[in-house]
C-alpha cells in the first residue's frame, strides 16, 4: 500500500503545505535494488574520526578501504592520531574533510571510533567531532559509531563512558532521520575486531535503510572460522523459511534466493497456492506443512536431507495474532498464539538439532517490537515475541559450539496486508512514530534476516536487531 503522505510531501506544493502545517515529511529511503556488492562504497567519500586511545581504527580503515571508500579526516580534530597511525600502517591515503562552504561532494558516511573514550570529560570528543559535521550529512547518509562492549568492561570510568555511547547514538538517530540518514552503534567485544567488515558493510549500505538508532554486538566468530566476504556468501546454501507464502516471509525467501541460496518455503497447507507461486518465482521448493504439527521437525529434516543433505539456514517467520484485552481473551486465543509463535520454534529447532541441521548452520527468528515494548490487547503475542528474544540469547552458546549462530529480528510497523486493513487513523500513527516518519517494507526485514543468515556475520550471535526506523515504542 502506498504512503500517500510521503508521495504528497515529495511535491513542491506538498512540501510547502506540510512545512506550513507542521506535518511530517517522510524522506524517500534508498533501498537495495541488487545483491550485496563486492565494493559497496566504491568511490564514495567517508569521513573517519577517533577519540584518543582508540583501538579499532586499523580494522575500521581496513574494512572501509576494502569496500572501496575514499577516506577523509577532520585535520583539526584532537583525537585524530589513531586514525593517522592506522592509515600509515596500511598505506592508505586520506584527505581532509572539505569545509561547509566547499563545492566538493559531501561524505556518504561519518564514522567514529569511540573505543578509547574512558571518562565523562572525554565524551566531549564526540561533540567536537560530530557537531560541525551533522548539518552536512546528505540524504540517506550513514553514521556509525564503534565502541567496546560495555558488558565485558569492569573499570568504572570506561564502562560508564562506553555505555553512554548508546544514548548518544539513539538520540542522534532521532535528529538525523528527517533526511533518511541512519545512526547505529557497533559494540566490539573481545576478538570481534576481525569480524567487523560485514556488519560495517551492512550498516553503511542501502540494505539497512530502515535500521537506525540500534546497537549490534560483534564478537569472536566460530572457532577455527575465518571472516568471509559478504558478497557471494550464501551461494550454495540451503535455507528453510516458515510462513513463506506471502508478505514478509515471501520477501525473505526472495532475498535469500537473490543472494544465491536455495530456499525451501514452508507454510500452512491452506496457503499452498500462494506458497507455490512464491517458490515458482524464485526457483524454490514448497513444503505445505503446519509448524505446529507434532512431526513437523521430522518431516522438515526428511525433506532437507533427502534433497539437499541438510539445512544451512533456518528462518522462523511463521506467526499469528489473536488480539484481545486479557479480560476478554479466550484460552483458545492464548494457546494458538503461544503454540505457533513460540512453541513451534522450540520444538522444530530441538528436532533439527538432532537431525537435519548442518554444523555451522545459522538460525534467524522473527520477534517484534511488541515483545520489547508491549501492546494493549497483545499479552499473548507480546509474550511470544519477548520469549523469542530470550530464546535467542539462551541458545547462542549451543549454536556457537556447532560453529553456527542464532539471532533475531524485531520488526516495527511494516506495510503488509495486515496493516493495510487497519483503520486510517491507527495506520497513520503507526507509520509516523519513528525517526524516519514512515512504515518499513517487507524487504527491510528480509535484508536484515539475510545478513544474519550469512556466515560473514559470524561475529554476531545471540543478538536481536530492531528493524523499525527507530520506533518510539521501547526505544
Amino acid at each position: 500500500m502506498s504512503d500517500r503522505l510521503m508521495e504528497f510531501t515529495q511535491t513542491p506544493f506538498g512540501k510547502s503545505l506540510a512545512t506550513m502545517l507542521g506535518l511530517p515529511q517522510p524522506p524517500r529511503l534508498n533501498r537495495a535494488k541488487a545483491a550485496w556488492a563486492d565494493r559497496p562504497l566504491d568511490g564514495k567519500f567517508v569521513t573517519v574520526g577517533s577519540g584518543n586511545g582508540a583501538i579499532l581504527a586499523k580494522p575500521l580503515l581496513e574494512a572501509l578501504a576494502a569496500a572501496g571508500a575514499v577516506l577523509r579526516v577532520v585535520p583539526e580534530h584532537a583525537g585524530l592520531t589513531p586514525v593517522k597511525q592506522a592509515a600509515a600502517e596500511l598505506g592508505l591515503a586520506v584527505t581532509g574533510n572539505p569545509g561547509a562552504d566547499a563545492s566538493a561532494p559531501r561524505s556518504h558516511a561519518v564514522l567514529f571510533d569511540a573505543s578509547g573514550i574512558a571518562s565523562a570529560e572525554q565524551l566531549r570528543e564526540l561533540y567536537d567531532f560530530f557537531q560541525p559535521l551533522v548539518r552536512s550529512l546528505p540524504a540517506n547518509g550513514r553514521v556509525v559509531v564503534l565502541s567496546r562492549s560495555p558488558d565485558e568492561i569492569e573499570e568504572i570510568g570506561l564502562k560508564t563512558a562506553q555505555t553512554a555511547l548508546r544514548g548518544f547514538v539513539r538520540s542522534l538517530g532521532k535528529e538525523v532521520g528527517k533526511n533518511g540518514t541512519t545512526a547505529n552503534l557497533l559494540e566490539v567485544a573481545e576478538g570481534g575486531a576481525e569480524w567487523l567488515a560485514a556488519p560495517l558493510r551492512f550498516f553503511l549500505s542501502e540494505h539497512s535503510a530502515y535500521v537506525t538508532g540500534q546497537l549490534l554486538r560483534v564478537g569472536k566468530g566460530p572457532q577455527g572460522g575465518e571472516p568471509l566476504a559478504l558478497a557471494g556468501s550464501l551461494a550454495g546454501k540451503v535455507a528453510l523459511v516458515t510462513g513463506a507464502a506471502r508478505g514478509i516471509g515471501a520477501s525473505i525467501a526472495e532475498t535469500l534466493a537473490r543472494e544465491g541460496a536455495t530456499v525451501i518455503g514452508m507454510d500452512h497447507p491452506s496457503a499452498e497456492g500462494g506458497l507455490g507461486e512464491t517458490m515458482a518465482r524464485i526457483g524454490g521448493h514448497g513444503l505445505a506443512l503446519d509448524v505446529t504439527a507434532p512431526d513437523a521437525a521430522e518431516r522438515i529434516a526428511k525433506e532437507a536431507l533427502a534433497k539437499f543433505g541438510g539445512l544451512d539456514i533456518v528462518v522462523h517467520n511463521a506467526g499469528v495474532t489473536r488480539d484481545k484485552m486479557l479480560r476478554n481473551m479466550s484460552q483458545q486465543q492464548w494457546d494458538l498464539v503461544l503454540n505457533i509463535n513460540l512453541g513451534a520454534i522450540l520444538r522444530i529447532n530441538e528436532g533439527l538439532l538432532k537431525s537435519g541441521l548442518k554444523d555451522g548452520a545459522r538460525i534467524v527468528c522473527i520477534s517484534s517490537i511488541g515483545g520489547i515494548a508491549g501492546n494493549a490487547g497483545q499479552t499473548n503475542y507480546g509474550s511470544t515475541k519477548a520469549g523469542v528474544i530470550g530464546y535467542t540469547q539462551a541458545m547462542a552458546a549451543a549454536m556457537a559450539k556447532r560453529g553456527g549462530a542464532i539471532n533475531a529480528v524485531a520488526p516495527g510497523f511494516i506495510e503488509t496486508a495486515m496493516t493495510a486493513a487497519m483503520p486510517l487513523g491507527p495506520r497513520e500513527v503507526g507509520r509516523r512514530i519513528n525517526s524516519l516518519s514512515q512504515a518499513g517494507l517487507p524487504q527491510d526485514i528480509a535484508e536484515t534476516v539475510t545478513f544474519f543468515a550469512s556466515a560473514a556475520a559470524g561475529g554476531v550471535n545471540g543478538s536481536t536487531l530492531r528493524v523499525c526506523g527507530q520506533n518510539w515504542m521501547g526505544a
